[in-house]
């Protein structure tokens, strides 16, 4: 059986490449994050991800997956307490978080650009507590789907999305959060902005592939500059990488960790709205 062949640009193909590091680093041993849906979900394309993309770097791969892990972490830290929340995944592209977080109680809501979310639908399990939504992240209508959302909690993923954005359209959906999920938290990542400039200017690569321009950039320090996105924003939390694996995962959680070396990798952050969720 001939395997699907994703047929994206822009950047929607920039989650091809995420993937392809998230599969290679699932199938190391002793990975960094447990992804068997990733490894089958390789096998069920037809792409040339080597010729496109060259060949799996290891410190990209694993700082992928430590960033897979990192969301992870801060998802189950949040069902500890709300075990029947609703998982909302921004730009959720070929991410199989629901399938590592999952405790058999949880919502998920994937929303994704049409093209998107249709490669989601023919490639991935389905289970009746996810669905999958064909609409863009800045089409702030897909909070209306959430059901009970201050009931049952919620919590939002924005990964490998937001600095694709533009700052108003990220300041947007960061105070629709804010003000229609109270007790909710949103996890997201940051581009610092010497890295983005270079995509503005069309100087970055992946192989062949131009790396789409970033048009929201933050460095680390920025972080409390969130808060004034809305003011039922009440924290704003820096996420530190768990812990990798060997000489090259002590590398990337130094480099995470130095002022000088931090702003040359994604930098993740947890926002939590004011609000009481009841449960």
């Amino acid at each position: 059986m001939a395997g699907v062949r994703p047929m994206l640009s822009g950047v929607p193909e920039t989650l091809l490449w995420t993937f392809y590091n998230r599969a290679y680093e699932a199938g190391r041993p002793y990975p960094v994050l447990d992804d068997p849906v990733a490894l089958r979900l390789l096998e069920d394309l037809d792409y040339p991800f080597e010729e496109r993309f060259g060949r799996p770097n290891p410190f990209h791969s694993q700082a992928q997956g430590l960033r897979s892990r990192c969301f992870d972490l801060a998802v189950q830290e949040y069902l500890a307490d709300r075990p029947q929340a609703t998982v909302v995944a921004l730009g959720d592209g070929l991410e199989t978080g629901f399938w590592r977080v999952d405790n058999s109680r949880l919502n998920w809501l994937s929303v994704d650009l049409p093209e998107v979310a249709e490669l989601r639908r023919r490639l991935l399990p389905a289970s009746d507590r996810l669905r999958t939504l064909s609409r863009s992240a800045t089409d702030l209508s897909w909070l209306d789907e959430i059901e009970d959302p201050q009931g049952r909690g919620v919590v939002v993923t924005t990964q490998g999305l937001l600095m694709y954005l533009r700052p108003a359209e990220v300041r947007e959906i960061l105070a629709a959060c804010a003000e229609r999920l109270p007790g909710g938290v949103l996890v997201l990542d940051t581009m610092a902005r010497r890295l983005a400039r270079g995509t503005v200017a069309g100087r970055s690569k992946v192989g062949t592939m131009t790396i789409p321009p970033m048009r929201w950039a933050m460095n680390p320090g920025e972080r409390p500059k969130l808060r004034g996105a809305h003011p039922a924003i009440t924290e704003v939390r820096a996420l530190r990488l768990p812990r990798g694996r060997g000489a090259m995962g002590e590398l990337i959680r130094i480099q995470s960790l130095l002022p000088g070396l931090r702003t040359l990798t994604p930098a993740m952050t947890q926002l939590r709205f004011g609000g009481r969720t009841s449960y």
